[in-house]
């Protein structure tokens, strides 16, 4: 009988920490130094990614559906993260699609491309190919891709996402303050639910 209440007091135990652990987990943390964000007057959120990462492009469609239901309030704007060379490469081609005003086109096929397709997509002139494909004037094209503000945005790239403290992606960061991601969260659907939290909540200090 003792060890049958020994055994319940236990599990009781066990079960009110894992509660506890569960609260003081929400998802998220706050940036040591905040940031200042590009749209004072909105809330910003802020998604650091690689096309070569299969968690990103996993998150990819989930993120699509979520954006379409952005309040207006909200700015939301891709970062491409730059760790290495290779990463630099692809979010180079972000970039020339942000110039050229064809994210909506590219940006989900620039995802299949590497990851299902392997094609590595590096060079100016691997690029230039998929570009074209997708209905852009190749001498558009090669202005932009060594265009000097695109030069700069590669630049800034690895200092942006250090300024935030970005050691991982996809990770989301919410008007300069919070920061979220899968591990964080522990998955994509949680990540967006903490996003719309903190979104809430920063909604209602602005």
């Amino acid at each position: 009988m003792l060890k049958k209440i020994a055994q319940t007091s236990l599990f009781i135990l066990l079960f009110s920490c894992a509660a506890l652990l569960k609260a003081e987990t929400p998802g998220y943390e706050t940036l040591s130094s905040p940031q200042p964000t590009q749209h004072p007057d909105k809330v910003e959120v802020i998604e650091f990614f690689w096309y070569g990462c299969p968690h990103c492009y996993s998150f990819e469609p989930e993120l699509s559906k979520w954006l379409k239901t952005l309040p207006k309030n909200v700015e939301f704007i891709r970062q491409p993260a730059v760790f290495n060379e290779t990463w630099g490469k692809h979010a180079k081609a972000y970039f020339v699609a942000e110039a050229l005003g064809v994210v909506d086109k590219v940006h989900a096929d620039l995802f299949d491309a590497i990851q299902n397709k392997k094609e590595k997509l590096e060079t100016e002139e691997e690029l230039a190919a998929f570009f074209t494909a997708h209905g852009v004037d190749p001498a558009q094209f090669h202005e932009a891709f060594n265009a000097f503000a695109i030069d700069a945005k590669m630049r800034q790239a690895p200092a942006i996402a250090a300024r935030y403290g970005i050691t991982g992606v996809p990770t989301v960061i919410i008007n300069g303050k919070y920061v979220t991601s899968g591990p964080l969260a522990g998955s994509h659907e949680k990540m967006l639910e903490v996003m719309d939290e903190l979104i809430k909540k920063e909604s209602a200090v602005k």
